[in-house]
């Protein structure tokens, strides 16, 4: 059993009778035919990662998404990802399979708040976490992810006042590794939240020769009992190319599918949760999607994400200030 942040809904939909292999068949099919491409996070369940025509964390997908020549872009991430696709690419169609797979953070950071925050500190310079709506982003004046996050904040003049928004335990890792002080906003990631401390701290007992690696996005407790922090890029280089063999997870336990393709020869042990009818941290908003639900995106050309072009335009200006730093 998983700890899982609630989607919104379910969606009704009638049955599919392709099995698995069928499903996977059509789907090629179908990419070719509306010269569509698929763009999945590494914490999609791992038949849609094995479908992707590219897989990655935010930083890259939205590089991807900048660069990608075909017609159609089918995101299988949340809402939020497949919105920044929009915004990058807006002469694109995006799909996303099931417009329920939202995200906690994101739903933490109401823009008529955030909006209210910057009127309290009007010399304030607002750096926000890719974690978030189109709305929150369009009141950014600069965007990050987990991998280009420090370089990002060490690109502001340091006598400039930062907000960043909206991941609280994102920005006081930031705050330790730059040395900035800032207004951070109380919004976290669930999912990364629910690690236990003192499970953690057992499991070490239990796994000795164990190495603790683990997201930012993770109370500062839990990083600090860990021998590598960074984000879903960063701890899938370091379990490639560091010595150890056995690694305790400190993430959304779809990574762990991608790691043992990368080290097969390695042990990855899910890092464990406070509840205890749950074995390790799984985001239910993640695995809305399905390997149905994307066949079915596909075939219908739907659910479709629209935006604004006011709302583009504004959005768009804090990420490519990121794309040119990263």
């Amino acid at each position: 059993m998983y700890t899982s942040i609630l989607p919104h809904k379910k969606s009704e939909v009638a049955p599919i009778t392709l099995d698995k292999t069928g499903l996977k068949e059509e789907i090629a099919r179908l990419k070719k035919e509306k010269n569509a491409c698929i763009l999945a996070h590494y914490y999609q369940e791992a038949d849609i990662q094995d479908v992707a025509d590219y897989l990655g964390d935010s930083l890259y997908l939205a590089k991807v998404a900048e660069q990608v020549t075909s017609d159609v872009i089918v995101f299988a991430g949340v809402h939020f990802m497949a919105e920044t696709a929009k915004i990058i690419n807006p002469s694109k169609r995006i799909w996303l399979p099931d417009l329920n797979a939202g995200c906690s953070l994101a739903d933490s950071c109401p823009p008529e708040a955030l909006s209210a925050l910057k009127a309290q500190h009007p010399e304030a310079l607002v750096v926000t976490y890719i974690n978030c709506t189109a709305e929150i982003k369009a009141l950014s004046d600069l965007v990050c992810t987990s991998s280009n996050a420090v370089a990002v904040i060490n690109s502001i003049d340091p006598e400039r006042e930062i907000i960043f928004a909206p991941d609280r335990n994102l920005g006081r890792y930031l705050i330790q590794q730059t040395g900035r002080p800032m207004i951070l906003w109380e919004g976290a990631c669930v999912v990364h939240e629910a690690f236990a401390f003192e499970k953690i701290v057992k499991l070490f007992q239990e796994h000795p020769d164990a190495q603790f690696i683990a997201h930012p996005e993770s109370e500062s407790a839990v990083l600090d009992l860990a021998k590598y922090i960074g984000s879903t890029s960063g701890l899938l280089d370091y379990v490639q190319n560091d010595s150890a063999q056995k690694y305790i997870v400190g993430t959304e336990v779809g990574i762990i599918h991608e790691m043992k393709k990368r080290a097969p020869h390695k042990t990855f042990i899910p890092a464990p949760v406070q509840d205890d009818t749950c074995a390790c941290s799984e985001c239910a908003y993640m695995k809305v999607n399905t390997l149905e639900k994307l066949y079915r995106c596909l075939r219908d050309e739907a659910p479709e994400i629209f935006l604004s072009e006011d709302l583009i335009a504004r959005a768009r200006k804090p990420i490519q200030r990121m794309l040119e730093i990263a």
